[in-house]
């Protein structure tokens, strides 16, 4: 089985250590970007993957390609030519100061593509699953297109569509999002949502804002993804992660899977948390690998959770990690003893 993601790498800078943006005076690189994870996480875990994108042509994009190939990402599928690569930076917080990221994506040679670069009967042979984020159709009305366009390829092909709603208030507004994650909606076979997901891309209310008490809230969760089931009947299964952060480094994690009518709860991991970022991507790739392998559904959302945490302790995008540590947190919750 050979899953197809598709969206946007980026060159990612971030100072060193807790630095701030404003002091700094030198950037640690890295490429990364949310499809882009879950392409290098599922590549990681031995599956036939293939990332779709567009990099531009000169070194950076030949950089962040090698990268993907790097980890077992098939990238022959990926469009070449004029335009940049986007950066992010990162400003990793502490304590009360909250991790912070600024864009510099304008232009980059993904947001200029035209939905006419894609010959998705090409692009989708010999590919058996889709996955995309919210990210994605967030970038252009061209890119919303195609996603659109893949989509209904997809479901006319009986291809399955898995989408993270990941919403990104800094690209689009609710407004808008809501617009066009519900028409892509229609055609999504397995939904991730996290957080404010829910309101901000569907219109459906999950979680009141209160950061640090997310998982008591289990039930409004419950109650929203019934509701994604019952308004969107071709999506057969909802994901989650519930959290309660504390501060930047202090968290908890737990995670919600309903299919057929029935709910799946993992247990929850008291996190210290090493760098915040990508630990969703994770998730969904995780969950993913274990509907691509028929794992039962409870073991297929623990697992994507033990891959979420074990996330939090790896700076970068990527999660450079591999099935036995996965299942050792599954096992043990946590990799406190020395291995030899």
């Amino acid at each position: 089985m050979k899953v197809l993601t598709f969206g946007e790498m980026m060159l990612r800078l971030k100072p060193p250590t807790n630095e701030r943006i404003l002091q700094t005076n030198s950037f640690e690189a890295a490429y990364g970007g949310a499809e882009a994870n879950v392409a290098v996480s599922l590549g990681l875990l031995g599956n036939e993957v293939a990332y779709l994108s567009k990099f531009p042509d000169n070194l950076l994009g030949q950089r962040a390609m090698g990268t993907l190939r790097q980890h077992g990402v098939d990238t022959s599928r990926c469009l070449v030519g004029p335009g940049r690569l986007g950066i992010y930076f990162f400003e990793k917080g502490a304590s009360v100061r909250a991790t912070n990221v600024v864009y510099d994506r304008a232009y980059s040679a993904l947001a200029q593509v035209k939905a006419t670069e894609f010959d998705w009967e090409e692009i989708f042979q010999g590919i058996d699953c889709f996955y995309f984020s919210g990210i994605t159709p967030a970038i252009s009305d061209e890119l919303e297109e195609a996603c659109l366009q893949a989509c209904q390829y997809c479901q006319a092909h009986d291809i399955p569509v898995v989408s993270d709603l990941n919403y990104r208030g800094k690209m689009w507004s609710p407004e808008k999002a809501q617009r066009v994650i519900g028409r892509l909606m229609e055609y999504v076979t397995v939904c991730i949502a996290h957080d404010e997901d829910f309101e901000a891309t569907l219109g459906i209310k999950a979680f009141d804002g209160d950061d640090t008490n997310g998982i008591a809230q289990k039930e409004s969760f419950k109650k929203a993804m019934q509701e994604v089931i019952t308004r969107y009947p071709n999506c057969k299964m909802v994901a989650s992660i519930l959290r309660n952060i504390y501060s930047v480094e202090e968290s908890q994690w737990t995670a919600l899977l309903l299919k057929d009518g029935e709910f799946y709860e993992t247990n929850t991991y008291d996190m210290h948390v090493m760098e915040g970022v990508a630990a969703g991507d994770a998730f969904g790739a995780g969950l993913l690998h274990g509907l691509m392998h028929h794992f039962e559904p409870k073991e297929a959302v623990f697992f994507g959770l033990a891959a979420s945490v074990l996330k939090l302790t790896i700076t970068g995008d990527l999660n450079l990690v591999s099935e036995t540590e996965i299942r050792n947190v599954m096992k043990n919750g946590s990799g406190a003893k020395m291995a030899r």
